[in-house]
């Protein structure tokens, strides 16, 4: 490849990355699935803004062509991996289970704003209640604890957001509003579930994102869930790839920590 193209695609690259965490960013969303794509898309513009000095380095040892070129493979290397996981995730959604019997229905937390649900995590709600119709005697928990600088816990906008926007609803809703992460929100459900006589032995239904299903799933594995139904709820285009590039980071997460 000419240095000319090489220039004009890192300069491209850039320049889209980087816009679209910026635009992500004035929108309040901040996690590693955007910060990673702007320091990639700001180095990109950096390369392709003095790429004559990089080439010159580079080509000034034998060391630093290693070094130069073997940069460049770990980056294609690792952005080769996020797009298999990409596609894993893909392959792995599951919204076609509505007829299988259910005896309680788990919608796990994702975040809220101003007192109301974010819209990947209403994208969730929307998604079981839309599951809740075909099993009205499933029992529903929200899960979700107190958010940075928010006055409700998410399991009670959640519940709140349900009843308003689905009254046609009528399961029984328990909130699980003590939780900080995926792990806690199965561990702490384990509670509520014993309470109504529901056991690890019988089919539970968990929604969440696309993206978190198959993590979600193997968590609830490893903490004795032997019944687990996957219903996934489609992520907001504007934020979806984002928040499978932070689920690559939190599924190898969870493997090093053992949560499955």
């Amino acid at each position: 490849m000419s240095d000319f193209y090489k220039r004009l695609i890192s300069s491209i690259v850039g320049i889209l990355l980087s816009a679209d965490s910026l635009w992500l960013l004035l929108q309040n969303k901040i996690h590693l699935g955007i910060l990673l794509p702007l320091l990639i898309g700001v180095l990109l513009i950096i390369y392709a803004l003095f790429f004559s000095y990089f080439q010159q380095w580079h080509q000034h040892s034998r060391f630093r062509s290693s070094v130069w070129k073997w940069m460049w493979i770990g980056l294609f290397t690792w952005v080769a991996s996020v797009l298999i996981f990409f596609g894993y995730i893909q392959s792995n959604i599951n919204s076609d289970n509505t007829q299988l019997p259910t005896k309680a229905i788990l919608v796990l937390g994702s975040g809220i704003e101003n007192n109301r649900p974010s819209p990947t995590l209403q994208k969730r709600l929307d998604t079981a209640a839309d599951y809740a119709q075909f099993h009205p005697e499933a029992l529903i928990i929200m899960t979700g604890g107190l958010s940075f600088q928010e006055k409700y816990t998410e399991a009670e906008v959640m519940q709140a957001y349900l009843k308003q926007s689905y009254p046609a609803v009528r399961n029984l809703v328990a909130m699980e509003d003590q939780s900080t992460s995926t792990e806690l929100n199965l561990i702490n459900s384990k509670k509520i579930l014993n309470r109504h006589q529901i056991t690890l032995n019988d089919p539970i239904t968990i929604v969440t994102s696309d993206f978190h299903s198959i993590r979600a799933r193997a968590i609830a594995r490893h903490q004795g869930y032997t019944q687990i139904i996957s219903i996934s709820a489609e992520t907001p285009l504007y934020i979806r790839y984002n928040s499978w590039l932070r689920e690559y980071f939190a599924f190898l997460s969870g493997w090093l920590l053992n949560e499955y």
